[in-house]
């Protein structure tokens, strides 16, 4: 399935957003291909939602799909938007999204209008220049895997799955979350930690056979709310910064993994999509209004 998203200022925004169009990409229930319908993406930091399998947009092989602040959200009222942490102390060597780590992760949000990504720390010259907001007018943030000087080793959005690239720490903000979410294929089952303590647990759908659901770890890119809050991808989508292991495009755009909601309820539980998590109404809406865009999600293999 293919949203053909508009970026508009939503209910959960809390900075400007674009007004371009946009190109999303999702696993629909099986291979028929609904009506592209309109979708509004989100792109503040603080909350986050993006779709079935959010698709990075057009860009001649940038990495693309980042979003949001990266830090954990306090849950607000009904329709407010998740508040970030400022981030305090030195980052982890390594960044985990496991139980037990209740310092949390830093989350690097670009300051300018891009950011300089290079492949070894201290390189002359960059790999690749990624543009902020991103395609989904989101900020652009990474997930900071090790912090060394003015150096920032960060996981990218790209393939395949679980890429690294190094940043400078002038060109970033950072900050922490202590929230993550873990996706457990084998169980059907999804928890939410924020450090050690469970916030909240439920069922998931994950990709059949052909398509799986990739272990890894990744975060949440950017935030869509379909038009349509009973259709697909159901109340929200966040999107993810990994791919389909199967589909090197899909939909028109290039197979990028999400976790969204659903209109069939019955299917959570089961192996149904292509490669996407899906999720209870109930739970996407809570992660919406809960958790920020940079969020860590971590699949189990």
């Amino acid at each position: 399935m293919k949203f053909n998203g508009y970026l508009a200022t939503a209910a959960l925004v809390t900075a400007a957003t674009l007004t371009t169009a946009a190109t999303l990409t999702g696993c629909a229930a099986s291979g028929t291909q609904p009506a592209p319908p309109r979708a509004a993406a989100t792109g503040q930091a603080g909350a986050g939602a993006t779709t079935d399998s959010a698709g990075a947009g057009a860009g001649a092989g940038a990495a693309t799909g980042h979003a949001g602040a990266g830090e954990a959200a306090k849950a607000a009222r009904a329709e407010a938007a998740a508040t970030g942490h400022a981030g305090t102390g030195e980052a982890a060597e390594a960044a985990t999204g496991h139980a037990g780590t209740g310092a949390g992760v830093e989350v690097a949000t670009v300051r300018g209008p891009r950011i300089a990504v290079y492949q070894r720390k201290g390189a002359s010259s960059p790999w690749r220049r990624l543009a902020s907001p991103n395609d989904y007018g989101a900020e652009r943030v990474f997930l900071v895997e090790r912090r060394d000087g003015e150096w920032l080793r960060v996981l990218l959005p790209i393939r395949p799955n679980g890429s690294t690239g190094w940043i400078r720490t002038g060109d970033v903000t950072l900050t922490r979350t202590t929230h993550r979410v873990e996706v457990d294929p084998a169980q059907f089952r999804f928890t939410v930690y924020d450090g050690a303590r469970v916030l909240r647990t439920g069922k998931v759908a994950t990709g059949r056979d052909g398509t799986p659901t990739p272990p890894g770890r990744y975060f949440f890119t950017e935030l869509v709310r379909p038009p349509d809050p009973h259709g697909p991808y159901g109340a929200y989508a966040f999107g993810l910064s990994g791919f389909s292991p199967t589909l090197k495009s899909f939909a028109g755009g290039p197979g990028q993994l999400a976790i969204h909601g659903t209109d069939d309820a019955a299917a959570i539980g089961t192996q149904v999509s292509h490669g996407c998590v899906r999720v209870a109404n109930a739970d996407i809406t809570w992660m919406a209004k809960n958790l920020a865009i940079g969020t860590p999600v971590v699949v189990k293999g």
